[in-house]
């Protein structure tokens, strides 16, 4: 076991397999010869790596559906890997370690360069919770174009699955499910509305044989993961009526919407619906996002 910063050799038995596996068959100038990393190298944290990774632009629906399925699938002890960029990368690298689990961010840039300077805080988060910083470059080595592109092969290779939460078409998150593909990884997508831009490119992976994926226990049984089944919010008994904030929320499940459309749906007052909605904020069970209600 290796700890807190180093070199690891492509011949090294340390070397992860699955990526070495995957990188062999490349030309030479396509190979990683190093792995330069920060961290607490220890063997078992590439056992069930899972790629995730989704446009820098991400809406509210891919951060909150990336943070549900993250969160469930890293509290099993699935590794999430990531590239650290903004959006797709960065919810999956913070659900990943504010619940405890440990995640791999794969760098662009030198191994002593933080990119994007922002993450600041959540580099030093993925150390902390026994996560590794990983990068082919050493030293100070600037981000390049190419550079991205090299990263996301490594991201693919690391991993036994990638999920795409979401992506436009000529989006990088389609890169690394090409890799992925080719090294014959198992591909999971998030499905989106027909209408979003940003669900052009996993609705695309989902025609290729994609396998869209609705809750995290898509990706715990692939993983060959077993886990004690979760309790489900308790519906309310037979025979009595459900209260005001039970029907909201039920709703809620099926779509987002606004108070007033809340307040027709059920004949009840706005001003009481929006004292009703305070109060489930302040409960947690709800939050609100540019006018419209989601269940948190």
């Amino acid at each position: 076991m290796c700890k807190n910063s180093g070199v690891i050799e492509i011949d090294s038995k340390e070397y992860p397999l699955a990526l070495r596996e995957a990188l062999k068959n490349l030309v030479a100038s396509q190979g990683s010869k190093k792995l330069y990393y920060k961290g607490n190298w220890d063997e078992s944290i590439f056992k069930n790596c899972l790629a995730v990774v989704g446009s820098r632009h991400l809406t509210f629906y891919g951060r909150k559906s990336t943070e549900q399925l993250v969160t469930q699938a890293a509290a099993v002890g699935i590794t999430i890997v990531s590239g650290f960029m903004y959006g797709g990368d960065e919810a999956a690298h913070s659900a990943t370690v504010k619940c405890g689990g440990r995640t791999i961010a794969v760098m662009p840039c030198g191994i002593d360069v933080i990119h994007p300077p922002q993450h600041k805080k959540l580099y030093q988060e993925i150390l902390e919770n026994n996560g590794l910083i990983i990068s082919e470059y050493e030293g100070d080595f600037l981000p390049q174009q190419w550079s991205y592109v090299q990263r996301d092969r490594i991201v693919a290779g690391l991993s036994k699955a990638v999920l795409v939460t979401e992506a436009a078409l000529n989006s990088g998150s389609l890169i690394t499910a090409g890799y992925a593909k080719k090294y014959g990884r198992k591909i999971f997508a998030l499905p989106g509305q027909i209408t979003s831009e940003l669900s052009r490119g996993t609705l695309k992976l989902i025609k290729e044989g994609a396998e869209p994926v609705s809750e995290a226990e898509d990706i715990i049984k692939y993983f060959k993961i077993l886990v004690n089944p979760v309790k489900k919010i308790a519906k309310a008994e037979v025979g009595k009526e459900s209260t005001l904030e039970e029907k909201i929320v039920a709703q809620l499940r099926r779509e987002a919407m606004k108070a007033d459309d809340i307040a027709r749906l059920f004949a009840v007052p706005v001003a009481q619906i929006g004292t009703t909605l305070s109060l489930m904020q302040l409960k947690g069970i709800i939050i609100n996002n540019s006018g419209k209600y989601y269940v948190n």
